[in-house]
């Protein structure tokens, strides 16, 4: 498929998404064929979507890049979670030879040192990985949603991604993080306990802080850096595609 036939098929989709609800945009997703791949970091907008796939049982995978340096709470949300779902979220863990080549050079925490450093633990740890997981994939999900930044306030919810010759689909973009908070009150989701301490956006413990007051959500993602757009690389790329809105 060329990618100009992907870009106008997100273009559709992006229309198409606008106007369901949630189980409707993930039915809709899973019936377009190929392989569909959910990428959780289990934080609570994760949940909700890993809620539907299960309860609807959406043939969707299921995964989630296992840094090595996540919170113990995030690894005992992963066990739950299958559980009460009874699905399989399929692990990608780093590869060793790039984790001791990273700490060679920069040293294991060396990402505090300069930007450039915490880059390329990123790229060891998540995009890497990241990369197996979406191997073969037609379609990636993700639980993005305009609130939670600046740079993601105008997230669609279908865009084509050209690095991995895809279509993202960010079936929540439109939800608030009350909706979301409603959602899971209202069908018992499990969440991260760090959540209610503070955290609404949890990824590597060395690199995830609580924010404060009327901070916004990712405020405790690295934030020792001062670039307030920062992002791991995982969504983001030079030259994105997006659907027109």
């Amino acid at each position: 498929m060329t990618a100009i036939t992907l870009i106008e098929d997100a273009a559709t989709l992006n229309s198409r998404l606008a106007s369901l609800d949630l189980a409707g945009r993930l039915s809709l997703v899973a019936s377009l064929g190929g392989r569909a791949v959910f990428t959780t970091s289990l934080g609570i907008e994760d949940q909700v979507i890993t809620a539907e796939i299960g309860n609807h049982r959406l043939p969707i995978e299921v995964a989630t890049l296992q840094t090595g340096r996540l919170f113990p709470e995030t690894l005992t949300l992963i066990d739950e979670t299958e559980s009460q779902y009874d699905i399989h979220i399929v692990r990608y863990e780093p590869e060793k030879a790039d984790i001791d080549a990273y700490a060679e050079k920069y040293g294991l925490n060396g990402f505090y040192e300069s930007v450039e450093a915490r880059h390329a633990c990123c790229g060891v740890r998540k995009l890497k990985p990241l990369a197996r997981a979406l191997s073969g994939a037609t379609i990636w999900i993700t639980g993005l949603r305009r609130g939670q930044s600046t740079n993601r306030a105008d997230t669609p919810f279908a865009e084509f991604d050209p690095e991995r010759n895809l279509i993202k689909i960010n079936p929540l973009a439109d939800w608030d993080i009350d909706a979301i908070r409603a959602y899971v009150a209202d069908n018992s989701v499990p969440v991260n306990p760090l959540h209610a301490r503070g955290y609404p956006s949890i990824g590597c413990e060395p690199c995830t802080r609580a924010i404060k007051p009327g901070e916004p959500e990712r405020a405790g993602r690295w934030w020792w850096e001062n670039d307030e757009k920062r992002e791991c690389g995982l969504h983001v790329h030079e030259e994105a595609t997006v659907a027109a809105q």
